[in-house]
């Protein structure tokens, strides 16, 4: 019950930043201005894609967990993979959206890293 309760948090998380991505693209890309044409699809096009990124994983880990089952080999190289994407995710945040003066670029990594560390504790308990 634990490990779901977890890996269940892990996935509200994480789809919950995941949405505000995609509904704050607009706003985001807006305080870079003044950007080229190029620059600004570009921006648009990676700060959905991050958002669109984190509700994946939130639906597969719910998903999964759904049907397989906490407990489930395969579901548990899904927790563990995705815990190791969302921990690439935060170290690539923390070396460059980290490091400017705003808010939600530094609350990404750590973010990011909660979700993979819910995940790892609720993928470790015994698979049958």
């Amino acid at each position: 019950m634990l490990q779901t309760t977890l890996l269940y948090a892990g996935s509200a998380l994480a789809a919950f930043w995941g949405v505000m991505h995609i509904v704050k693209t607009g706003p985001v890309v807006a305080g870079f201005e003044p950007l080229s044409c190029d620059n600004r699809r570009i921006l648009t096009m990676e700060w959905i894609l991050e958002g669109v990124t984190l509700c994946f994983i939130a639906v597969l880990v719910t998903v999964v967990t759904w049907f397989a089952g906490a407990r489930d080999p395969v579901a548990i190289l899904v927790y563990r993979g995705s815990a190791l994407l969302l921990l690439v995710m935060a170290a690539v945040s923390l070396f460059t959206g980290f490091r400017t003066s705003q808010l939600p670029y530094k609350l990404c990594p750590p973010i990011f890293a909660t979700c993979a560390l819910l995940f790892l504790l609720g993928s470790t308990g015994n698979a049958y």
